[in-house]
């Protein structure tokens, strides 16, 4: 009964709108309670290890030093990799761009503000020079679509950015001393209208940007593409170009102001499942006419395409996964209205429009006959960096620390990667190219999540990737494994270490093997750690992302199931000490796998889903067809909903929830 009622009174509340820093610190608070939770239902989990083994813990409890290490059981083993070191020593980064200068300017969220968004000018050293281009009354935040990004553009020394308070747009010069924003949209008496993904209009002085209008209502807010007038000194009523979908994205102007592309979709879809690239022409007094679809109308051709760039040449090019089912570069042959693949190959070179402003490849060198592309794709659970010469289709790769890739943006002879690595968090590096542009000659961190998480390498335990059978037969997945990992640490011979799976959120998102602390955290106490792309996960096709349409809460569970049990087999881990913990959508994966499966012996969930009917009927808009494709029949609804069967429960489960989740 007592966890029934919990169940009730915490696990019904839609998870993904709490703001960062909240979710940021039930994670930690989840780092210390779960290992606390843990410890307490340590003697119910040992009391089913086998009669060997328990003669085997405790004679490796005597702590006897062998080549310099203490021998102690795994779980035990003590780490300067706390908590405390977790919540306050990340930053997030929320886009990069480059000024008329050529400095880099990073939006970057500080945990010590409570997460407020701030923009930053850098410098050419790590840490030095830099300055805050954000006055203190202001943080920069869009609530566009409900998860944001693309929350400002610079152009010159100019910036515009949305506000978090009011999601009113300000316009700021970056020029030192006239750091004083000015509202340039607007005021409607609270958060009603929110701005994302913009662009400079410098043919009519204005700014071509998505709105998300909440006037009517929030439950339906309306959709649109509109221009704000730069040079008027009164405030004006944005003036729509493009309307009448339900989602707009990436609008983007040719370098001449005469055209216009953009992404539109409709429900039921996510914008990975079908969504359609238009270009329309701009008439004399700015608006547009004449619209063509470049990509996504065939309703005999699934594709979703994304990312539209014009050259300097005029010419389009985007990415879209028809055909082989992976995000691939494309050009539009505007003359016939077709479109040709620039490189085909097996990955992808795009990622699922959770938010807007993503920038996966930029022009480096063009024209009429040769473009050389410098574009990230992601293969076999790693991220390449290369140049593609669209003129010879080749495509050659950079050497770099980095094998997670996030977006590119360019500088002046270099680029600026945002990207990480196993040993490196998430950091932004800037890449300087030889003279023919097809080499890197240096690599050089400019701003970085977590600079003093250097001083743990020795602790790091390193990811291996490991692809497992699925219930279904000759199907495999995939997974990161983080085997324990402590200088000062070892175990004895014979024991195998407990392990935390997460199942990551979303669900149609990926996770990466990068450096975590919070992964860290628990590899440097003795656990194994795996993070499980179960199938629905993206940067493996649409095969593999479409594998969970209608089947949500089976097979994220059962692929969460199979991981653990492959790794018991491999003896990589002790099977009668298996727990599972996840955020969100993970959240969900974890409560379903505790009530419909006696895999794990305890469990967390942080800001999970128990109530698939609740989390469909109270979600925002951009999500609000999602469940139909993911869950299907409304007896599947019932049926996977962890809060109908909380008798289920029987082993230890402790529950995290912001109270701003809705």
């Amino acid at each position: 009964m007592a966890i029934a009622a919990l169940a009730t009174a915490l696990l019904t509340r839609f998870p993904h709108s709490a703001p960062r820093r909240r979710r940021s610190l039930i994670s930690t608070l989840s780092i210390c309670s779960f290992s606390l939770s843990f410890s307490h239902s340590r003697t119910l989990l040992d009391s089913k290890l086998t009669h060997r083994n328990l003669i085997r813990m405790a004679s490796t409890a005597s702590n006897v030093a062998v080549q310099g290490k203490a021998t102690a059981p795994y779980g035990s083993w003590k780490s300067p990799i706390t908590a405390d070191v977790i919540a306050g020593g990340e930053k997030r980064l929320g886009g990069i761009a480059v000024d008329g200068h050529g400095r880099l300017v990073w939006l970057e969220s500080r945990p010590m503000e409570s997460g407020r968004g701030v923009l930053v000018r850098g410098s050419e050293e790590l840490g030095e020079g830099l300055v805050d281009i954000t006055p203190k009354d202001f943080a920069v935040r869009t609530l566009a679509q409900e998860y944001g990004g693309g929350a400002f553009a610079i152009s010159g020394d100019t910036v515009i950015f949305s506000n978090y308070k009011d999601q009113r747009l300000y316009k700021q010069s970056i020029v030192s001393g006239e750091f004083f924003p000015a509202p340039i949209t607007p005021d409607y008496g609270g958060p009603l209208a929110c701005y994302a993904d913009g662009v400079f209009d410098s043919r009519f002085q204005r700014f071509i940007t998505v709105r998300e209008d909440h006037r009517e209502g929030n439950l339906n807010p309306t959709a649109a593409i509109v221009a704000i007038n730069l040079t008027e000194n009164s405030l004006q009523e944005p003036e729509v170009l493009v309307s009448g979908n339900d989602f707009y994205a990436f609008p983007r102007m040719d370098p001449r102001g005469e055209r216009m592309a953009w992404i539109e979709w409709r429900h039921p879809n996510m914008p990975w499942d079908r969504s359609e690239l238009w270009v329309g022409c701009i008439s004399e007094n700015g608006d547009i006419y004449k619209r063509v679809c470049v990509a996504g109308a065939d309703p005999m051709l699934v594709e979703s395409p994304t990312e539209p760039k014009w050259t300097s040449e005029g010419e389009l090019f985007f990415i879209t996964d028809r055909k082989n089912g992976f995000w691939n570069l494309y050009k539009w042959v505007e003359s016939t209205n077709e479109v040709s693949a620039l490189y085909t190959i097996e990955a992808e070179f795009a990622k699922p429009l959770w938010v807007f402003g993503m920038s996966s490849y930029e022009f480096i060198k063009g024209h009429k006959q040769r473009n050389l592309i410098a574009c990230s794709y992601r293969q076999n659970g790693r991220s390449y960096l290369g140049v593609l010469d669209d003129a010879q289709s080749s495509l050659h790769l950079l050497d770099i620390p980095f094998t997670d890739i996030n977006n590119i943006t360019l500088g002046r002879n270099c680029l600026f990667v945002e990207g990480a690595s196993a040993v490196h968090p998430l950091s932004v590096a800037k890449v300087t190219l030889d003279e023919h542009k097809l080499n890197a000659t240096e690599f050089k961190i400019m701003w970085s999540s977590s600079p003093e998480s250097s001083k743990y390498k020795s602790y790091f335990s390193l990811p291996e990737l490991i692809e497992f059978p699925t219930e279904v037969p000759g199907q495999t997945a995939f997974a990161y494994f983080y085997p324990p990992s402590n200088p000062s640490y070892q175990a004895s011979g014979g024991e195998s270490p407990p392990l935390l799976l997460k199942s990551h959120g979303g669900p149609t998102t990926e996770s990466r093997g990068i450096l975590n602390l919070s992964i860290q955290y628990w590899t440097s106490r003795g656990w194994a750690f795996v993070d499980v792309n179960y199938g629905g996960s993206t940067g493996y096709g649409r095969e593999y992302r479409e594998r969970l349409l209608g089947r949500w809460g089976v097979v994220d569970i059962n692929d969460c199931c199979s991981c653990a049990k492959f790794l018991v087999d491999a003896g990589k881990v002790d099977g009668d000490r298996l727990c599972i913990t996840g955020g969100s959508a993970g959240g969900y994966t974890t409560l379903a796998a505790l009530a419909f499966r006696d895999t794990f012996k305890a469990g967390a969930s942080l800001y999970g889903v128990a109530d698939l009917n609740l989390l469909r009927a109270e979600t925002h808009k951009f999500e609000s067809h999602y469940l139909d494709n993911l869950v299907g029949s409304e007896k599947a609804y019932f049926e996977r909903s962890p809060i109908n069967f909380v008798d289920k429960f029987s082993c230890p489960i402790i529950l995290f929830q912001g109270l701003e989740d809705k």
